[in-house]
């Protein structure tokens, strides 16, 4: 039995996040709200709800539809719930890591969960635990909790502000405190998290297209470095850092979010397009076909085709219905992992000069295999597109990469890229065209997985990204 996780070499998102706060209907709201934001997070899903004296949780592995039954939203009573799905980038995957948490404390009852990744998580454990604190999971979002826990301010705002201060990384928080709903969004504001409206009750989420999925209207997005807190129908803004430097990371453009979602006023789906359309402008090649890679290779093979004049076609067919795990056939068949996943059109492909764009190129694995499996069903050349500037660097603050030295583009210069994926040629959008397409200046964004260029200090311990790609190449 095999996972179908082996043969993905794209990066993984990292988690997303819910909450609502005065609504009959909280938990299944936020069941919804997780279900639109699925794409963020596949290993565990977890809600818990509030009446304002009790707190009530279920959390599982594995995806919402599977983790959450009729029975047990309707065992989640209260009018406010915060809501996380998790792919894990810090802490083992299991259970005891499943967020949110929930615990009582000196002040009452408290939840809480985040997206994103504390980098001194490891540091603050250590100096926690030699206080005398006690851990029940490895998550760095526990270490949190702790340090709202110990602060002897008097007011729960100034407790989370106290902690939160003590945080390096990017992420975005949600805490749940009886009748109020916390949101806070980091110095640099990397992650993103979204304030809406739905009736009388008031939404925050990772993305926008969880709005969309309960008829929430979009309001506003927080700011970097912003902390809300939300009671009796009134919001508080308040900005407990010390200074704030926006650095929204740019990858969620070209492939995290959801195409539907709106982000720092810039639509996923526009942004992609455009950045295909710099990609054709700057490195236009004579060719039949515009291939993209499903499916977030399909808005810049778009906007390639557009601006080459080149025809775009579905060629290559994805199978969206895999499961967890599957049965790998005995005799091994050549590139079996990829061919799971998509499937060439032959008669599309066949005699035909064709361009494969993709969103981003890992460790070169599964291109390749993709490359080779166009050639087989008969392709006279193969050119590689890319919509983003080579990865030569690993992320800390929340997103599953590899370690910088297995990242291909790290390795290699643009022809050994080239020859190593067996294309006909390769090329990659600028950070200018990149930038170009977004509508934004790149002082405004983390870009550190292609620059190196880290807005917050990395040095000293780091909050480990549990990547499971390490273990993809197994089937490599």
């Amino acid at each position: 039995m095999t996972h179908a996780t082996d043969s993905d070499e794209h990066f993984h998102d990292e988690c997303g996040v819910f909450g609502i706060l005065n609504h009959a209907e909280a938990a299944n709201q936020t069941y919804l709200g997780l279900y639109a934001q699925q794409h963020r997070g596949q290993e565990s899903a977890g809600i818990v709800t509030t009446d304002g004296h009790n707190f009530n949780s279920h959390r599982g592995m594995g995806l919402v539809a599977d983790v959450f039954q009729k029975s047990d939203i309707e065992q989640l009573a209260g009018t406010a719930a915060i809501g996380h799905v998790r792919y894990s980038t810090s802490g083992e995957s299991g259970l005891r890591n499943c967020q949110p948490f929930s615990f009582e404390y000196a002040h009452g009852g408290i939840a809480m969960c985040h997206n994103g990744n504390i980098v001194n998580a490891p540091e603050l454990r250590k100096e926690l635990e030699k206080d005398g604190s006690i851990f029940q999971s490895t998550s760095d979002t526990e270490v949190l909790i702790h340090l709202v826990a110990k602060s002897k301010q008097p007011l729960m705002r100034d407790r989370v502000a106290e902690a939160v201060n003590r945080l390096a990384g990017g992420f975005s928080l949600l805490v749940l405190v009886e009748e109020r709903l916390v949101g806070v969004r980091d110095r640099n504001g990397i992650r993103p998290l979204v304030l809406g409206k739905l009736n009388d009750a008031w939404v925050l989420a990772s993305e926008t297209c969880a709005f969309d999925l309960i008829g929430a209207d979009y309001v506003r997005d927080i700011q970097a470095g912003e902390m809300v807190i939300i009671e009796n129908n009134q919001i508080e803004s308040l900005f407990p850092f010390e200074s704030t430097d926006p650095k929204f990371c740019v990858f969620e453009y070209v492939y995290f979010a959801r195409p539907d979602s709106t982000l720092e006023g810039v639509n996923v789906y526009n942004a992609r397009y455009q950045i295909g359309v710099e990609l054709g402008k700057e490195s236009a090649v004579d060719a039949d076909l515009i291939i993209p890679v499903p499916d977030s290779g399909v808005p810049p093979a778009m906007g390639y085709a557009e601006a080459t004049g080149i025809p775009f076609q579905m060629g290559l067919i994805r199978n969206h219905y895999i499961g967890r795990t599957f049965i790998e056939p005995q005799q091994s068949i050549r590139n079996f992992g990829v061919k799971l996943k998509l499937n060439p059109n032959r008669s599309m492909i066949e005699g035909k000069r064709v361009v494969l764009v993709d969103d981003s190129i890992v460790r070169g694995t599964t291109s390749r295999k993709i490359v080779e499996m166009v050639r087989a069903a008969g392709a006279k050349e193969v050119h590689m597109r890319i919509s983003s500037p080579p990865t030569k660097c690993s992320c800390y603050y929340g997103v599953d990469t590899p370690n910088a030295e297995e990242l291909m583009a790290n390795q290699m210069n643009l022809g050994e890229m080239c020859k190593a994926i067996r294309a006909d040629s390769l090329a990659f959008v600028s950070f200018e065209g990149m930038y170009r397409a977004v509508g934004k200046p790149q002082s405004q964004h983390c870009d550190a997985c292609f620059s190196g260029n880290y807005p917050v200090s990395i040095d000293g311990p780091r909050s480990p990204q549990l990547s499971l790609l390490r273990f993809s190449s197994r089937k490599s």
